[in-house]
């Protein structure tokens, strides 16, 4: 039984049904393995951090989440590494409403992949699909390790037109701001659809439900 199919087939009890009236936006995270993907979405979905480092299949988190007032329901999926950009990651890319691709900031290597990421997630979105993506470097709190310089980060901001943030997890600096930020694009890019009734696109796993599993 897949990964997948072993998440879903869990009791109901483990899961709770999303009130139909709160708009909902589906979120994939990517990047190259051991970057901190996990981390960063573990954080902020459950403000918490774990020293072991666990490398991810495919992990969905669920929170609520706030802007203006309102309220909004995202669902987030945690991907594996970048090098194992699967026929999976592709469907999941193709239903996402936005992205957090992230990187280390003490490896320099991992800044190049997002590159090559951000063109995957353009050729199955469409170039004129004006997706809302924002680039994440993380591990903010190694300063004595750190590889990238601002420098670099200001000129890819230019280059690709893309928000940035710097993050540490552990320390749990800019984690919120970084989903504050992508919903609040998600919402301006999707204003007219209703995400509260999409789907992932996943025809041969599982249909995505209006369920949502707590972790």
């Amino acid at each position: 039984m897949s990964f997948l199919q072993k998440l879903y087939s869990r009791s109901s009890a483990t899961t709770r049904r999303h009130n139909p009236n709160v708009q909902r936006f589906n979120v994939v995270v990517l990047g190259a393995g051991g970057v901190g993907k996990s981390a960063l979405t573990f954080r902020f979905a459950k403000n918490s951090f774990n020293e072991l480092y666990n490398p991810t299949t495919e992990e969905t988190y669920c929170r609520d989440i706030f802007l203006n007032g309102e309220r909004y329901a995202m669902e987030i999926v945690d991907t594996a590494g970048a090098e194992q950009f699967t026929e999976l990651n592709e469907q999941y890319v193709r239903a996402a409403h936005g992205f957090v691709l992230v990187f280390s900031l003490t490896y320099q290597a991992s800044l190049r992949e997002i590159d090559d990421i951000r063109k995957q997630v353009s050729r199955v979105k469409g170039a004129n699909a004006d997706t809302p993506i924002i680039v994440v470097g993380t591990k903010l709190d190694l300063v004595h390790e750190r590889e990238v310089t601002r420098d670099k980060i200001r000129q890819l901001v230019n280059k690709w037109g893309i928000t940035f943030y710097e993050t540490s997890a552990k320390q749990n600096w800019h984690i919120s701001d970084v989903f504050q930020d992508l919903l609040a694009q998600m919402r301006d890019r999707y204003k007219d659809v209703p995400t509260s009734q999409k789907q992932w696109d996943q025809p041969k796993r599982k249909k995505w439900t209006d369920q949502c599993l707590i972790m």
